[in-house]
């Protein structure tokens, strides 16, 4: 009986060490089914919009300036890959960000410094459009920027028919509309790159139709729904605090110190 109990209690101890809850059994099968990875950190993918500012005279500063940035990144945390796509229109950008939770909130933390300076000529007012957490793999094999030109349309959106839409759409459908193009593109992309030596920059020319059009950019910058990288920051910083259902009481304690 003693041994029996001894090895229950081991059991009992090994699952606890290890874990129990959902969350811990689908992270045991994730490193079951990807062994190389080894489950270094979660993948997360942040994608965030912003202005181009009139005095920047040449977009690919831009482009430089984030080079120089995930070099910096993954000396610091070396292991962290960063994959991802720089877009620089003509008058604002997006940028979608595969990597960890801390090179991600460091990317969020420069947008914020970048934002508070008094005159910044690389971006304006970036905006988070999505921030995706625990994914099961890339949408890129690596991190790159294109300068894109295309014709600034002024007026409504167009419709798939092809014919221009005098109402706006909401904020909810143009967020859907971007990420469904993105993905839509990072799949096309993978398999168009895959064992070629074609240049991104080629595949990305070849197929115009699938790029996110500058206007739904623009409207959602023109929105005030999506956080700034200092909002953001600031809710991720922040304590979560849940009242349990044990923790509501009546009357209040305040009201029986009155009455006594």
């Amino acid at each position: 009986m003693e041994t029996s109990s001894q090895l229950l209690s081991l059991d009992q101890k090994k699952e606890e060490d290890v874990g129990t809850s959902l969350f811990h059994c689908h992270m045991k099968q994730r490193r079951l089914f990807n062994p190389q990875e080894e489950m270094k950190f979660l993948l997360h993918r942040l994608i965030v919009v912003a202005s181009l500012p009139q005095q920047l005279a040449d977009r690919k500063d831009l482009g430089v300036h984030y080079e120089e940035l995930n070099q910096r990144l993954q000396r610091y945390y070396q292991g962290d890959a960063i994959t991802g796509l720089l877009l620089l229109y003509p008058t604002c950008m997006l940028h979608v960000i595969e990597s960890s939770s801390e090179v991600l909130v460091s990317l969020l933390q420069d947008l914020r410094d970048m934002q508070e300076q008094p005159h910044c000529v690389l971006i304006e007012a970036p905006r988070v459009l999505v921030m995706s957490h625990d994914l099961p793999s890339r949408l890129f094999q690596q991190w790159s920027y294109k300068v894109l030109n295309v014709p600034a349309r002024v007026g409504g959106m167009l419709s798939r028919d092809g014919l221009e839409k005098e109402e706006e759409e909401d904020t909810d459908t143009l967020v859907s509309t971007a990420l469904s193009m993105l993905l839509k593109l990072g799949n096309h992309l993978l398999k168009a790159t895959k064992g070629s030596k074609m240049p991104l920059g080629s595949v990305l020319d070849a197929v115009p139709e699938m790029i996110v059009p500058q206007d739904i950019l623009v409207q959602l910058l023109s929105r005030g729904d999506l956080l700034s990288p200092q909002q953001y920051l600031q809710a991720y910083h922040t304590p979560l605090h849940i009242l349990m259902d044990s923790e509501r009481t009546w009357p209040p304690p305040e009201q029986l110190r009155c009455e006594f």
